[in-house]
C-alpha cells in the first residue's frame, strides 16, 4: 500500500503546477468562438451495454497455474457487457467517472452431457484524471492519474496442497500515472505509465510494481461502420509476496467492427486476443475469442 501512495502523491504533485497555471492564467478578451471552445461539458456515456456470443481456444491449457479465464478452451459462452462512465471536459482537464461490467457462462458437452460454467466475472470501478498541456490539432496531450477497483461478482474456489477448498474474491486496487494522448482523430486514448497495484485476493496484501501502455482506436469506414480497437500491454518488475497466479505480463486487444441496423443499436463481430504469463507457469498461455455481439451506445448531455 506504501507503494500506490508514493505513485498517487506523485501524480497529484505532477499535476497540480498544471492546475496553478491553468487558475493563474491572466483573463484575456476571447471571441465567440474561443469562448465556445473552452466551454465546459458533462456527459454521461453508454459506450457499450452489449449481449454477447463467443467461442474460445487455448494454447497451453493443461498448466494449473492460470486463472479460470484462461482455460475456456473450445467452449462456447454466452455473457453482457456494460462500459458506461461519467464524463467532465473543460478547458484545462477531463475527468472521466467510469464502470465495467461483465460476466459470461460457458457450455460444453462431453460424452453426451452438458456443463455450465462462469468464465468472465469482472467489475471495474475507476477515475481517470488527464491535465490538458498540449493541444494538438486532433486531441490533446497531458499527464494523467488514474485509481481504479477491480473485483468480481462470485466467489472462485482453490483446493490447497491439503486437500481442503478455500474461497477467494479478486480485490485489486490499481493506481497509474503518466502521460496520455487523449480525443485523437483516430486514437481516443494512447498513454504510457507507471502502474502499482495491491492485490488483496487471497487475504492479504501483495504489492506490485510495473508498466502499461494502452491504447484505444476508432477509425469510421463510412457513417454507419466502424473499426474499433482497444488493448493494453502490462509487466510487472516487482512483488512484494509470492502467488504462482501473478502474471508476469499480460497482453489483451480487443477488436470489433460496429454496424449501425437502427438509432443507437449495432450489430458487432469481435475478436479479442490475450497472452499473458503466470510467476507459477513454464511458458505462455494465449486465448482467442471470436464472436458476435448486439450493442447499444448512447451518450446524454448532463
Amino acid at each position: 500500500m506504501k507503494n500506490l501512495t508514493y505513485i498517487l502523491t506523485a501524480s497529484t504533485a505532477l499535476l497540480l503546477p498544471f492546475a496553478a497555471l491553468s487558475e493563474e492564467a491572466p483573463a484575456t478578451e476571447q471571441t465567440a468562438e474561443e469562448t465556445i471552445a473552452k466551454a465546459s461539458s458533462l456527459t454521461a456515456n453508454i459506450k457499450r451495454l452489449a449481449f454477447e456470443y463467443m467461442e474460445h481456444t487455448v494454447t497451453n491449457k493443461n498448466d494449473k497455474n492460470y486463472p479460470d479465464t484462461y482455460n475456456a478452451n473450445e467452449e462456447r459462452s454466452i455473457g453482457g457487457v456494460f462500459d458506461g462512465n461519467i464524463t467532465y471536459d473543460a478547458a484545462k482537464l477531463v475527468w472521466v467517472n467510469g464502470l465495467m461490467m461483465k460476466y459470461n457462462k460457458t457450455k460444453t458437452t462431453e460424452d453426451g452431457k452438458t456443463s455450465e460454467n462462469e468464465k468472465d466475472d469482472e467489475i471495474l470501478l475507476y477515475t481517470d484524471y488527464t491535465h490538458k498541456v498540449w493541444q494538438l490539432e486532433h486531441g490533446i496531450v497531458g499527464p494523467f492519474a488514474y485509481l481504479g477497483y477491480e473485483t468480481e461478482f462470485t466467489d472462485f474456489d482453490l483446493v490447497d496442497d491439503n486437500g481442503k477448498k478455500h474461497s477467494y474474491r479478486t480485490k485489486i486496487l490499481r493506481g497509474k500515472t503518466g502521460i496520455k494522448l487523449y480525443d485523437g482523430k483516430y486514437f481516443k486514448q494512447l498513454y504510457v505509465a507507471v502502474v502499482e497495484e495491491d492485490d488483496m485476493t487471497y487475504h492479504n496484501d501483495n504489492m506490485k510494481t510495473g508498466g502499461e501502455i494502452g491504447y484505444e482506436f476508432n477509425y469510421p469506414f463510412n457513417e454507419n461502420t466502424a473499426f474499433i480497437s482497444e488493448g493494453f500491454y502490462r509487466h510487472f518488475f516487482e512483488y512484494s509476496k509470492r502467488e504462482d497466479t501473478d502474471f508476469k505480463y499480460k497482453l489483451e486487444l480487443n477488436n470489433r467492427v460496429e454496424t449501425k441496423l437502427t438509432g443507437d443499436l449495432y450489430l458487432a463481430p469481435f475478436y479479442n486476443y490475450e497472452l499473458a504469463e503466470t510467476r507459477g507457469a513454464h511458458k505462455s498461455r494465449a486465448q482467442s475469442t471470436m464472436g458476435i455481439s448486439l450493442t447499444y451506445n448512447k451518450s446524454f448531455d448532463l
